[in-house]
């Protein structure tokens, strides 16, 4: 078991500079029995003491504000390249969900229209359609997003 948070720590140490604390509480009997708990080691010389947990706290060690001299930077026109296509793509699949809500609702219109002999109850009439509105939903909802999408695109 101390093999497991020695590992846990130095791995945590090692992703970044990060302090580790270890703290382990003992539960401890005294002459009577009665069972006391302690996270001081000092505590426990000369009784009869059990570790009961092991806790591994990690605080974030603190974060470089300088960048490298060699790290990438991306100028103004690659940047506006970036959101054009970017744009594009979405428009893109924007045409394609309207194509898709547009099918969606003339099958379920489609649907809609046909009536079959076993439907007599309504309820079942609703259960055949539940796809049908199901998936114009999902269109529907789809399309919402992109739109989303592509007005946050220039914000």
């Amino acid at each position: 078991m101390h093999r497991t948070w020695a590992w846990l720590l130095a791995s945590a140490l090692a992703a970044g500079g990060a302090h580790a604390q270890v703290t382990e509480i003992y539960k401890c009997l005294d002459a009577k029995g009665r069972p006391s708990y302690t996270n001081d080691r000092r505590e426990t010389s000369g009784k009869k003491c059990e570790v009961v947990t092991t806790q591994v706290n990690v605080a974030p060690g603190q974060k470089s504000a300088r960048r490298p001299a060699d790290f990438p930077r991306e100028s103004a026109a690659e940047a506006n390249r970036a959101r054009e296509r970017q744009r594009g793509v979405l428009e893109h699949e924007l045409a394609s969900e309207q194509a898709a809500l547009n099918k969606a609702r003339e099958a379920l219109a489609a649907q809609e229209s046909v009536r079959s002999g076993d439907e007599r109850n309504y309820a079942r009439v609703e259960e055949r359609l539940q796809p049908y509105k199901d998936t114009v939903e999902t269109h529907e909802k789809n399309i919402e997003a992109l739109k989303r999408e592509l007005n946050n695109l220039y914000r």
